[in-house]
């Protein structure tokens, strides 16, 4: 029989050696990460799962960074809407307590006060977080507005809103400073009074007149343009006796002038002095009339127009202007409102009439024209431009009413939105003076002249001649839409704002003209002038009703904030769970490695000494001792 020494056939006890090092290897690793392996094929079967956790925590992770970024946008976007509502707080308290006395600028302190907030309220408007911009729309990284001193003051090309004011003004006063109205009565020996109106969108409008004069014969404001009319007949009016007009003024408010008779001489303030017959009183009734619409055209009417100034500046309209056309008259004159829509040659009528079954197409709703007996989105054929005029103001929304002066037509949009027209008789469409397929964009709409005190029409402004207040994107769909961000799988929030919303612009114009009207100390009305700006500024920054306000938007803010916070919470407990069962997959239980290790290390030890000891032996061992 043969003996082996420790050979090439024993190695396997080397093997076994190198096997329980792996292991020991193996779990000292796992002691040190904390991990079954560091590779996913030394997960084993679990592996897939694993990676499905991490793709979930991944995405969690992918959330709470937007999430974070989100809160920080809105939060900011919060501030801002926190401090126009201060704005708007601290203006109206100023309008209504400030007193009347002017600076050297012709300001009163209130405006001082307004001046400051309005520049306060752009710079917030043009408020960043990070490096986009948060009221501007989609065009991220464009500023909201032009400055504020841009806005007030223009630049040397572009009429800003202070120029806007002047120029409107001088149209409301008109060159008589009545208001565009004319107190005129027939022969001297008369007993009536009329009032007019001159057809313009400007000045004072005739709205309705109350009479307790004895005897007088009052016809209502009627026709186009209108006017009204007071006959005293053959009896004087008694002492006391009231005669109240009522006038639309442009900014929509409403102001009376009140006429009481009297036999008091000279007569009070507001008051016309009874004659010696009715002659001599329709007289006194004129004189009083005239100068009492002086006084509201110096006074609420000044405040009105610079109003309306600032809502035609910063509210753009789109404007559709036609060509000047006459009509087929002989001699043929410039068309009116009385012009009629169809007829014959050496008539007042269109040079090519409409016929029935012709349609006009005001942003895509059609005007159908017929033989008779017109009916809602209806026109007779017969009808004048006044009447199809009315009807296309009452399709497109406008608040500003077209107009038509020396055979030009003027129309204008909703607010802040296009105005297309066409249609089916091209050439009647041109007898109008407009062009087939005529599209319009807002644009800030301002006073066509000069002259201003005689201009008969709104027009349109352009970026070479008026400041285009808002510079951030107006594209169509909401506000909120402009910005969304995803906080979860199947939850997005919309955040998106822009500066030219109802609620920020209404406060801008407000706060603007009053911060931008000035007021000549010298005048006598200047009192009355600054207080109706002042109560109107007071009045406009009180809540509205059916008006969106800062609230409104502060309230969408919060929801998204809510349902970011619901959603981050959300995945705060699935991270966690997600987590534990990661850790469960590819975690180890240390104290259980611990032991292992201590085992392996004891079993190594052993193993080793039993090799060494085998590996010393040799056969002289195992000889006997002779």
């Amino acid at each position: 029989m043969s003996i082996d020494g420790v050979s090439g056939r024993t190695s396997y006890i080397g093997t076994t050696i190198l096997n329980l090092r792996s292991q020991l290897n193996d779990l000292t690793t796992q002691l040190a990460t904390g991990k079954v392996s560091t590779t996913y094929a030394g997960q084993g079967l679990d592996r897939g799962f694993a990676l499905s956790l991490r793709a979930q925590i991944s995405s969690i992770n992918a959330f709470s960074d937007t999430a974070t970024n989100l809160n920080t946008r809105l939060n900011v976007a919060n501030l801002t809407l926190q401090g126009l509502s201060d704005v708007g707080t601290q203006v109206k308290n100023a309008a209504t307590t400030a007193t009347l006395t002017l600076n050297n600028s012709g300001q009163t302190s209130g405006q001082i006060t307004a001046q400051a907030a309005f520049a306060n309220a752009v710079a917030m408007l043009n408020s960043q977080s990070g490096d986009r911009y948060l009221f501007s729309g989609r065009a991220m990284d464009t500023p909201a507005t032009v400055s504020a001193d841009t806005m007030l003051k223009g630049t040397a090309t572009q009429a800003g809103l202070t120029q806007l004011i002047n120029e409107r003004k001088q149209a409301d006063q008109g060159a008589n400073l009545m208001g565009r109205l004319s107190v005129s009565s027939p022969p001297a020996t008369t007993t009536a009074t009329s009032v007019a109106e001159d057809g313009s969108p400007f000045g004072l409008k005739l709205l309705s007149v109350q009479s307790s004069l004895t005897g007088a014969t009052v016809t209502q404001p009627t026709g186009t343009p209108k006017s009204t009319s007071v006959d005293l007949g053959a009896v004087n009016p008694k002492d006391g006796d009231k005669i109240t007009f009522n006038f639309t003024l442009p900014d929509g408010t409403t102001d009376a002038i009140e006429l009481t008779a009297t036999t008091t001489n000279p007569p009070p303030t507001g008051s016309f002095l009874i004659g010696a017959d009715t002659t001599a009183t329709t007289a006194n009734l004129q004189s009083t009339l005239t100068s009492s619409i002086k006084t509201l055209s110096d006074t609420s009417l000044v405040a009105a127009s610079a109003v309306a100034a600032s809502n035609n500046f910063f509210n753009p309209v789109a404007t559709v202007s036609g060509a000047a056309v006459n009509n087929q008259n002989t001699p043929p004159a410039p068309i009116s409102g009385a012009t009629a829509l169809s007829g014959t040659a050496g008539t007042d009528s269109l040079s090519t009439s409409f016929a029935a079954g012709d349609t006009i197409t005001v942003n895509g709703t059609p005007i159908t024209f017929v033989a008779s007996g017109a009916t809602g989105n209806q026109v007779n054929v017969t009808d004048s431009v006044q009447t199809l005029m009315a009807k296309i103001d009452q399709i497109s929304g406008t608040k500003n009413p077209s107009t038509i002066s020396n055979g030009v037509i003027t129309l204008h949009g909703a607010d802040g939105q296009n105005l297309s027209i066409s249609s089916s008789n091209t050439a009647a469409l041109g007898a109008l003076g407009i062009a087939n397929n005529t599209t319009a964009t807002p644009a800030p709409l301002r006073v066509g002249g000069p002259p201003f005190d005689t201009a008969t029409s709104l027009v349109a402004g352009t970026p070479d001649n008026t400041v285009y207040w808002y510079t951030g994107e107006n594209g169509p769909g909401s506000a909120r839409g402009t910005a969304v961000a995803q906080v979860d799988q199947s939850i997005t929030v919309q955040y998106g704002a822009r500066a030219n919303e109802q609620a920020f612009r209404y406060l801008l114009q407000n706060v603007a003209v009053y911060a931008a009207v000035t007021t000549n100390a010298s005048n006598p009305n200047a009192s009355a002038q600054v207080t109706a700006l002042a109560q109107r500024v007071s009045g406009n920054l009180a809540p509205q009703n059916g008006q969106q306000q800062i609230q409104d938007v502060q309230a969408e803010f919060a929801g998204a904030q809510t349902a970011t916070k619901a959603a981050t919470d959300r995945q705060t407990q699935l991270k966690g769970m997600a987590e534990t069962m990661l850790d469960s997959v590819e975690g180890v239980n240390q104290d259980e490695v611990a032991t292992k290790i201590l085992a392996l290390q004891t079993s190594l030890q052993a193993s080793y000494q039993t090799t060494s000891m085998l590996y010393q032996t040799t056969l002289l061992k195992y000889l006997p001792i002779s």
